[in-house]
């Protein structure tokens, strides 16, 4: 008899701890997904800006039109993109990559630079684009934790019992999209 509680026992704190590391694993899971709302949050406003700058700068870029395009298609692609990490990461690097374009292509029109709405937009840009780098921080500081977290024993195990795996970091891995966007002249 005594034995049957002891095997109750065990299998009892067994059931708690499987529990509690599930638990743990979901909790940084959740945490992580919060954490690139935020960067959602971020990139939408970003991107909602867009408009306005192709506005500002289209009636001076006339032959720039490929720039232009190169804005409007990493837009779409990331209103495109919903629930898709990896596709909002990757039209984020695409606009990153257009609007260095763009402010480089301004430097040639000075009137452009000049331009009060180009300048507030600029300005706006600023402050968002310090926003997104503090979410990118949070993001893969969560991202880290939660993959520290599934891969020390015994959450390792737990983890591969349910399925949980490895997420990425938010990484730019393109050598050219990794220089910062010039938003002061």
């Amino acid at each position: 008899m005594t034995g049957t509680y002891i095997l109750l026992g065990v299998l009892a704190l067994a059931v708690i701890i499987i529990i509690s590391k599930y638990n743990g694993i979901v909790t940084l899971k959740n945490i992580r997904k919060q954490s690139f709302a935020d960067i959602d949050v971020q990139l939408k406003l970003r991107f909602d800006l867009v408009p306005n700058l192709i506005s500002a700068v289209k009636w001076y870029m006339t032959h720039e039109k490929d720039t232009l395009e190169k804005v409007t298609e990493a837009r779409t692609s990331f209103l495109n993109a919903w629930d898709n990490i990896d596709g909002k990461i990757q039209a984020d690097n695409m606009l990153s990559w257009a609007l260095k374009s763009i402010f480089a292509v301004a430097e040639s029109y000075p009137d452009l630079k000049a331009n009060t709405s180009f300048l507030q937009l600029q300005s706006e840009l600023s402050d968002i684009e310090n926003k997104i780098a503090a979410s990118r921080r949070f993001f893969n500081s969560s991202t880290q934790e939660y993959n520290t977290y599934i891969e020390i024993f015994p959450n390792n195990i737990i983890a591969g019992m349910f399925g949980f795996k490895w997420e990425d970091l938010f990484e730019i891995t393109n050598e050219v999209e990794k220089e910062n966007v010039k938003v002061e002249f």
